[in-house]
């Protein structure tokens, strides 16, 4: 989409890449998790998870995936704070210490988001051995998750799209 938008990561940019709509859709999901498998299964992780909502229907696709292939990988969720309520927890789901976990998100800026999933992930005791999304937006994240030991992975650059766009007058 054209106009003005704030990012999450306070930014502000004049396109927007609602993933959501194509991660919530049966076809754009399917896309998704074929495009993301390979790197979790070369990684091999044990648990897979991120921030929630950019990461949820991935997440879900991916865990999915994982037992249709017999090669078993569990979920979780990050929220961006410790819940204050019931077990106060902020990561839901399978993020045991000792597991090699990836962390994923749909789109990726400066790497914000994962960043603040990384460091629960490894509060927990987990080992974060990669991130995924779907695109790079090419403004800082893959050096900054590097700086921390953390590729990241993703199939599509910003730059790309809009490349692609650009060529289709939109």
């Amino acid at each position: 989409m054209r106009g003005r938008f704030q990012l999450a990561s306070g930014a502000w940019s004049d396109y927007y890449l609602d993933l959501r709509r194509t991660t919530l859709h049966p076809e754009g999901l399917n896309v998704a998790i074929s495009v993301l498998w390979p790197a979790l299964v070369e990684a091999q992780v044990d648990s897979l998870g991120g921030p929630t909502l950019g990461a949820d229907p991935l997440v879900a696709g991916l865990i999915l995936e994982s037992h249709r292939r017999k090669l078993p990988m569990r979920g979780f969720l990050v929220r961006a704070s410790v819940k204050e309520h019931g077990t106060g927890r902020q990561i839901e789901g399978h993020c045991p210490a000792g597991a090699r976990v990836a962390i994923l998100d749909d789109v990726v800026t400066r790497g914000g988001s994962i960043l603040r999933a990384l460091e629960a992930v490894r509060s927990a005791g987990a080992q974060p051995v990669l991130a995924l999304a779907l695109v790079d937006r090419e403004e800082g994240a893959r050096e900054r998750l590097a700086s921390e030991g953390v590729p990241l992975y993703a199939p599509l650059c910003v730059s790309e799209i809009l490349e692609a766009a650009a060529e289709r007058g939109l």
